[in-house]
């Protein structure tokens, strides 16, 4: 049930399916010169929307703002503190709580560090609040690299590299702007610089030139199902 696209009385209905909601948190930020600024939410939301066709999942509206450090000052990058986005999810938790919803999956495509820390932190700050509730925070881009490991020729693939770049030729085939080279960060160890550009000219962090449409539906179709496996986990969890 793709939430954004239903009327009121089928989201009361569907409330007698399941209880469980995916609220996709992507990004407007860089992804080289080839894929577009909506890469993290587009990987995210298609996921959780495709999991909802397979079983009874309420899919949130995504939110297209993370906390993007690293990629700050590449052009296109709009960042949010964490101390917004800790918001954000807690207001949005609480608002469903209202509705009946108890499981919660915070599916996010972005996969930056300290990002990942703000969800998980509002996270348990939740748990603590509602005791009849389950929070999970899931990382999208990790799935699929665990998940698709086999598939995957670059060491260390990260960031609009060959994983991401074969995922949105799958997915939206039109919005990839040709092929960006083989990049990875330089940045000094534990130092906390200014000049990311300087360190990180191109923004990937990976091989794109290795990406295939058929790799990239391959990847999808795993994580996809992991999702589901997931969904089907949490609402059988009592802790």
């Amino acid at each position: 049930m793709i939430i954004e696209h239903i009327t009121s009385h089928e989201f009361e209905n569907g409330l007698k399916k399941t209880r469980c909601v995916v609220i996709p948190f992507g990004s407007t930020e860089e992804h080289g010169s080839h894929l577009p600024l909506s890469t993290d939410t587009i990987q995210a939301y298609e996921v959780a929307k495709a999991a909802s066709r397979l079983i009874p999942l309420f899919v949130a509206p995504p939110l297209h703002y993370g906390c993007c450090r690293s990629t700050s000052k590449h052009p296109g990058t709009i960042s949010i503190s964490t101390n917004t986005l800790k918001a954000f999810l807690k207001d949005i938790v609480c608002s469903f709580h209202e509705q009946g919803m108890r499981q919660f999956i915070v599916f996010s495509g972005h996969a930056g560090s300290t990002h990942k820390m703000a969800l998980i932190d509002a996270g348990e700050e939740l748990i603590r609040q509602f005791l009849d509730i389950s929070v999970a925070v899931l990382t999208e881009y990790d799935l699929a690299y665990e998940e698709g490991k086999e598939l995957i020729e670059t060491k260390g693939d990260s960031h609009a590299g060959e994983i991401e770049t074969s995922r949105i030729l799958h997915l939206y085939p039109e919005l990839v702007k040709g092929c960006d080279e083989r990049e990875f960060p330089s940045f000094p160890k534990g130092m906390l610089v200014r000049d990311k550009r300087k360190y990180w000219k191109n923004g990937v962090w990976g091989d794109p030139t290795k990406s295939s449409r058929e790799k990239g539906e391959r990847i999808n179709d795993l994580v996809v199902k992991k999702l589901v496996e997931y969904v089907q986990f949490m609402e059988n969890f009592v802790e």
